[in-house]
């Protein structure tokens, strides 16, 4: 009676052992895939970032320059939002996925702030020097969980920015340690208030509707009149 009892719990064991490995495979093979994947996303973060600082470079030298050239080159050539705004969307999927390099995220997104700010602060001077009117919203939110709306008026700025085209918009992370994050912070007197809008020099705080921010930023429909007569090729 013993033999076939033995035999039935070794195939039983044997079926515990099968089942065992395969689930240990597809695990390994799934944890493999995640970092695998997450690290070909920061290295296309890191190929975009130093695009980026290529390109900051190339504008402060364009703006150094604007004594003895034309300010149109400058003002045709200023396409650094659309890359911006490519990798700050890498940045946000990064955190959102909860990726293993964490650090290295963050480390990542203290640099594209600085890139913001640097590409801000050269808009505003090159506009002071060609009479130029850009647009911009500088957008501080949280991710600290005690911003409910951040989210919501992420998606508010994402669609703003798709309509416009023109429109500079900047995103920080209130939290972010950059000293001269906090420094614009400071000079722009935001509260931690989230989320917050910085346009025309005041301060919105909570979620802002698109009208909303229409009301708040007239120039909204000379950038749309702008596109909408631009000739199709």
């Amino acid at each position: 009676m013993e033999g076939p009892v033995a035999n039935t719990r070794g195939a039983r064991w044997s079926n515990y052992a099968v089942a065992f490995v395969i689930t240990a495979v597809i695990f390994a093979t799934a944890l493999f895939a995640s970092n695998y994947f997450n690290s070909r996303r920061i290295n296309d973060i890191r190929a975009t970032q130093d695009t980026i600082s290529t390109d900051i470079l190339s504008l402060e030298t364009q703006f150094d320059l604007l004594q003895e050239h034309s300010c149109k080159d400058v003002a045709e050539n200023t396409t650094l939002p659309s890359v911006l705004t490519s990798l700050g969307s890498q940045l946000s999927y990064m955190e959102a996925q909860g990726a293993r390099n964490q650090d290295e995220v963050v480390r990542l997104k203290r640099l594209y702030s600085l890139l913001e700010i640097k590409d801000y602060l050269l808009m505003k001077q090159i506009a002071t020097k060609c009479n130029l009117k850009p647009v911009f919203i500088l957008y501080f939110y949280s991710n600290t969980g005690n911003c409910t709306d951040c989210e919501k008026q992420g998606y508010v700025l994402t669609s703003l920015s798709e309509t416009y085209p023109q429109l500079r918009i900047y995103s920080f992370d209130y939290d972010l340690d950059v000293s001269a994050l906090q420094t614009l912070i400071s000079i722009a007197d935001i509260k931690n208030t989230l989320p917050a809008l910085y346009i025309n020099s005041n301060v919105y705080y909570g979620f802002q509707s698109v009208d909303d921010i229409k009301k708040v930023l007239p120039q909204l429909s000379t950038l749309q009149k702008t596109a909408t007569t631009t000739p199709e090729k």
